[in-house]
């Protein structure tokens, strides 16, 4: 029998409600992808027999209409008392703990018995983007962010199940999904995105696929330190950006176009009027600034009460906004209106897919978009985000301008072999405009972009990386008081 080499390869824990879970990942010869495996470490294995003979009282005596209500976030009222009724189990068959333990094993319970069950743990880990349920024969599956996707020790043992995950889900933001709409784009309270699919449309089981909400989202310093994009390449765009030029944000899926989108917003000044338009809230802006962000939504099943992307873009129009943000442009009237507030004189900064900045002009030009290229002229960057899927790494493949015929040139470009972004270009149109614009000359251009290089190195050696930390001293940048250690 041959023997399999196991090789942990990380290790951490978490604390769920004082719950101590331990996470390794530990990769093996006999498997393609590594395991993700959570054990709970200060309950023994004695302990959670006992909680098991807790849960199947506790199931024997409560109303099965009553569990699934209480799993509706918004009946409190219910939770509170499933959780006063698992309280008296745990003080009869534990009658020596302390208050901290009492709550700790209630905790613990009620995670088994109530909401998502054991995914909970996964939606506390902050390293993980993406859970995944495929069916009840396969594990759950995530996708982390060091490691790429992980098979985990966690099962849903029936379709049943997932299937009421779903519906628990879609209850408590106001959707359904049925055999009749098998299908559901969603969102948890914490802003986590969520869809799911019931069979036979997915042929081998029912599916949840759960993006997470970045808590602690991506910043300028963090993008620069882990080498994302280059220093020279975020003061160019910084520059951009404190002037006012519009910029679009290119990639493939999963290449990080929403997280560069959130990155840049770290450069707006404090004194603007920042308006986001997105289908899912993702984005997470300095709590200096001044934002309103705006969601769409979806009809009910009568087919009334949808709010399209178009209609929030109008209505933004109206907002006399200084910034507008846009998740992602996907149909003709969206870019022809964002376009028109470039002409206008709104700065946009949007998303689209696309894998290079030639692709993003074609894109543009051809149906379902299929703008006149002239048009395009109005906008400045172009930004391509990659993603290396044989290293998992994501980076900044090219920042290109937008000639006045419509035509990309690129300024920057990502020496794969190298893994350095590196000048291919000067800038012509960019500093044109710059120059026009805002009156400073080529040498006051180089000395502001200068100075927007030391001051994004100190940031990242001072390991200022906080989506807040970062808007203060932006703050103070743009208000002139910076003054760097």
């Amino acid at each position: 029998m041959a023997v399999v080499n196991k090789n942990i390869v990380d290790k951490y824990t978490l604390n769920m409600n004082n719950i101590i879970i331990e996470v390794r990942v530990v990769s093996r010869d006999d498997k393609p992808v590594p395991d993700y495996i959570v054990s709970i470490t200060n309950i023994s294995d004695t302990t959670k027999i006992i909680l098991e003979k807790i849960r199947q009282d506790f199931i024997s005596r409560a109303n099965l209409n009553d569990i699934e209500a209480s799993e509706d976030t918004r009946n409190e009222n219910i939770r509170e008392k499933f959780r006063r009724e698992i309280g008296e189990l745990v003080t009869k068959y534990f009658p020596g703990c302390n208050e901290k333990t009492r709550n700790m094993l209630i905790n613990y319970i009620s995670e088994e018995n109530l909401g998502l069950g054991k995914i909970e743990i996964l939606l506390r880990d902050p390293d993980l983007e993406e859970i995944v349920i495929n069916n009840s024969k396969e594990p759950v599956w995530v996708y982390h962010k060091k490691f790429g996707w992980l098979t985990t020790n966690i099962r849903i043992f029936s379709e049943a199940r997932i299937r009421h995950f779903a519906t628990i889900i879609g209850r408590d933001v106001g959707k359904e999904i049925t055999t009749l709409n098998p299908l559901m784009d969603a969102h948890l309270k914490s802003g986590d995105r969520v869809n799911a699919t019931l069979m036979p449309i997915s042929n081998f089981g029912n599916t949840i696929t759960i993006r997470k909400f970045a808590e602690d989202p991506w910043t300028i310093s963090r993008f620069i330190r882990f080498g994302t994009i280059s220093v020279d390449a975020a003061a160019l765009i910084w520059l951009a950006i404190q002037n006012e030029l519009s910029i679009l944000i290119a990639g493939g899926t999963g290449a990080g176009k929403t997280s560069m989108l959130n990155v840049i917003s770290n450069f707006f000044p404090p004194n603007q009027r920042i308006i986001s338009i997105e289908d899912t809230r993702e984005l997470t802006l300095p709590k200096t600034l001044h934002w309103v962000p705006l969601e769409t939504r979806l009809p009910n099943p009568e087919g009334k009460g949808g709010v399209c992307m178009l209609d929030l873009l109008v209505n933004t129009l109206r907002m006399r906004p200084d910034r507008i943000m846009v998740g992602e442009i996907r149909r003709q009237r969206e870019a022809q209106v964002l376009l028109e507030a470039m002409h206008t004189g709104h700065s946009v900064y949007a998303t689209i897919h696309a894998n290079n900045a030639s692709e993003v002009v074609t894109r543009l030009t051809n149906p379902p978009i299929d703008i006149p290229k002239p048009m395009i002229s109005s906008l400045s960057l172009v930004i391509v985000q990659n993603r290396n899927r044989r290293t998992n790494k994501r980076r900044t493949l090219q920042v290109a301008e937008i000639l006045p015929n419509g035509d990309p040139s690129i300024l920057l470009q990502l020496n794969i072999h190298e893994d350095v972004l590196e000048k291919v270009n000067e800038s012509t149109t960019m500093i044109d405009r710059l120059e026009l614009y805002t009156g400073l000359s080529r040498a006051e251009i180089e000395l502001d972009l200068r100075q927007k290089i030391r001051i994004l190195k100190w940031l990242v050696k001072e390991r200022i990386e906080n989506v807040n930390e970062i808007g203060l001293v932006l703050s103070k940048y743009y208000m002139g008081h910076l003054k760097l250690e």
